[in-house]
């Protein structure tokens, strides 16, 4: 196949439209457009849906009574205003650095909150010789256990309570509500207890389950308070939570303010998948999802229907040909070349020996092969089964498909035999 010659594009005029006219979008139309916008919307939908029943509907607030904490859960008023009044506020998420916290110094008082349960029973034993005072918020039964046996958690607290006992710091409080609000419902789960020894038990309700215990521990006073709620930054200021909390945690000139973390919790095997999983994987997952459903979305979608277009020029009738036949050169579709070629000759080879089109081209090539006293096989392999490889075996399949339609013709008709033969695909 030797390349086509420019092709020469005139005007057509005469089948120009004369009045061309703008055309709306239709229904459909528009519809279609806005299919991909949908989708999206609705994996976002699905996506925020999934991220509410993974949280269980409620918004993150940062980690509860955390000192740093602005939010609802955290501690951030209490320990402002400790700071405020002279305290020296020390963070700590870890034993050692509770120990480098206290020091040598004697007048520090610790705050623990253990919501995880990653503290250890034996722990305590060295909270207790590291500081005289120690505020244990909610503690798990495990620590009631360990610090105080004879104090049993009860219910959780059913309203605003009395000091009703000696304990200075509940005296001066007065009356506190323990219940969580409506922010910080869910964040932990307050409690009561009931104390079957020598310890002091403050604002307890009817049922006499108390919000406060003073107790002793291994030479130091220990206080638990059972609701978290009350010392938040969305319960500090009812009744006379601000008061108790202040009291508590102001007695001394140092206070550390230790949340125990992932690094205290005892090793008895290879840590679980959700320890070793950083924060930053979930939400990263969840939007990888929906890049690839949208990646998915965007290159599924299909085109529309072939829009009739009529353009103002003149085509002629070999540049389809030459523009196929540069296609198949080009993706070297040898294949395809020839079956073109033999659909054009079969077509032509059954007008010249009388058949009708449905002929099959095995009963053409059989009587092709009678008509022209050829080889059967030979004209058989020549009009269905000879498969080209190459250029040239294409172009030699070519001229003998010309020749075989010259030898047709002239055997069905010797005086109109066209000596050209030309081929047509």
């Amino acid at each position: 196949m030797t390349p086509a010659p420019p092709v020469d594009m005139t005007p057509e005029t005469s089948t120009t439209p004369a009045d061309a006219s703008a055309v709306s979008p239709t229904l459909r139309q528009s519809g279609r457009r806005a299919v991909p916008w949908i989708v999206l919307s609705a994996v976002a939908v699905l996506v925020a849906l999934a991220g509410i029943l993974l949280t269980g509907g409620r918004s993150s607030s940062g980690v509860p009574l955390d000192a740093g904490n602005a939010g609802p859960t955290g501690g951030k008023a209490l320990a402002q205003v400790l700071g405020s009044r002279g305290v020296d506020v020390r963070d700590a998420s870890s034993l050692d650095q509770v120990r480098e916290a206290v020091g040598a110094g004697s007048d520090t008082t610790l705050f623990v909150f253990d919501d995880a349960g990653n503290l250890e029973s034996s722990a305590y034993d060295e909270l207790a010789r590291l500081a005289k005072t120690i505020v244990i918020v909610e503690p798990t039964f495990r620590t009631l256990r360990t610090v105080a046996p004879g104090v049993h958690a009860s219910g959780e607290p059913r309203g605003p309570a009395d000091a009703g006992c000696g304990v200075p710091a509940a005296e001066r409080a007065a009356r506190i509500d323990p219940r969580p609000t409506g922010n910080t419902s869910g964040a932990t789960v307050p409690g009561t207890f009931r104390v079957q020894d020598d310890g002091a038990s403050c604002f307890a309700d009817a049922t006499g389950a108390a919000s406060l215990v003073r107790t002793m521990f291994k030479g130091a006073t220990v206080y638990l308070v059972g609701s978290a709620p009350l010392l938040m930054n969305d319960g500090i200021d009812r009744a006379g939570n601000a008061a108790l909390g202040l009291n508590l945690l102001g007695q001394h000139g140092t206070l550390v303010w230790y949340l125990p973390g992932i690094d205290d919790r005892p090793v008895t095997g290879p840590p679980d998948l959700a320890a070793l999983t950083p924060g930053w994987v979930t939400p990263v997952l969840l939007l990888l999802v929906l890049v690839f459903m949208a990646a998915a979305v965007w290159r599924g979608r299909r085109f529309g229907p072939l829009v009739v277009e009529n353009l103002p020029v003149v085509v002629r009738a070999g540049e389809t040909r030459e523009g196929r036949a540069r296609l198949y050169q080009r993706s070297s579709a040898h294949l395809r070349a020839a079956d073109a070629l033999r659909i054009g000759t079969l077509g032509r080879l059954a007008a010249l020996v009388g058949l009708p089109a449905s002929a099959s081209a095995t009963e053409l090539a059989d009587a092709v092969a009678a008509l022209t006293a050829q080889d059967r096989i030979r004209v058989r392999d020549l009009l269905v089964d000879d498969i080209p490889r190459t250029d040239r075996d294409l172009i030699a399949l070519s001229d003998d498909l010309a020749a075989l339609e010259r030898a047709t013709a002239a055997a069905a008709s010797p005086a109109e035999a066209d000596s050209t033969g030309r081929m047509e695909p």
